[in-house]
């Protein structure tokens, strides 16, 4: 093999790393891993103006790690294929495993380790689909219906309290969000436990779930 060659087979792979190497991007992709968004819901929620997503969204185009669909004025973005997800995570566990600065973020972001759960992937799909655990996805509707863990019920956060009667007091809820960095289910838990339910959370989301080989469920139009 000519020098030449091995060069141009590192640069193409390099052209993966060069795309996932902004914090922003990974971002996005991390919110294109809940299901397909436009550039503007995509900006509110990275909290970057709509020219500036724009940019962000071409370069992981450019990489072939998005694609792209008009519907109506609106350009809806997806992750270019599951692996891409996958992906996400494994670089995200290597820097855990590595990084002793992101494993002190996190223990930042989990408040109350009590509240995680204790039980292992395999474990709680078996307690859910027996009914002796209440999972709720406290994602947005949207992204619920994209994909969603198996025996999971629908409960955004902004409706927890209107919902909350459907709620049992007789089983643990167990909430979950978008994965690691989501802070949408501990919102979740401390709504419900000040009201006295027992409650936990789990840190995967549905890219999570996935990369470990599970199934995931979604709402067919």
């Amino acid at each position: 093999m000519t020098r030449e060659l091995r060069n141009m087979l590192y640069e193409q792979v390099a052209r993966i790393g060069k795309a996932v190497s902004s914090p922003k991007r990974l971002e996005l992709l991390e919110l294109l891993a809940q299901g397909e968004k436009t550039v503007e819901a995509l900006a509110t929620e990275t909290g970057i103006d709509i020219r500036l997503a724009s940019a962000h969204l071409r370069v992981l185009r450019n990489a072939r790690l998005v694609t792209t669909r008009r519907e109506g004025k609106n350009i809806i973005y997806a992750l270019a294929g599951q692996d891409v997800a996958t992906l996400l995570v494994r670089m995200r566990e290597v820097a855990e495993e590595h990084l002793l600065e992101l494993k002190m973020a996190l223990n930042q972001i989990v408040t109350n380790p009590g509240t995680l759960t204790a039980y292992g992937r395999e474990a709680f799909l078996e307690m859910a689909g027996r009914g002796e655990v209440f999972v709720i996805d406290v994602r947005p509707e949207k992204e619920y219906a994209q994909g969603h863990l198996p025996f999971a019920r629908s409960m955004p956060v902004e409706e927890i309290l209107k919902r909350i009667g459907e709620l049992p007091k007789d089983k643990e809820i167990v909430a979950y969000c978008r994965g690691p960095f989501c802070l949408l289910s501990d919102t979740a838990i401390a709504l419900l436990a000040a009201r006295g339910y027992t409650v936990s959370k789990i840190t995967d989301g549905v890219a999570e779930w996935q990369a470990a080989g599970l199934p995931v469920e979604a709402i067919k139009e």
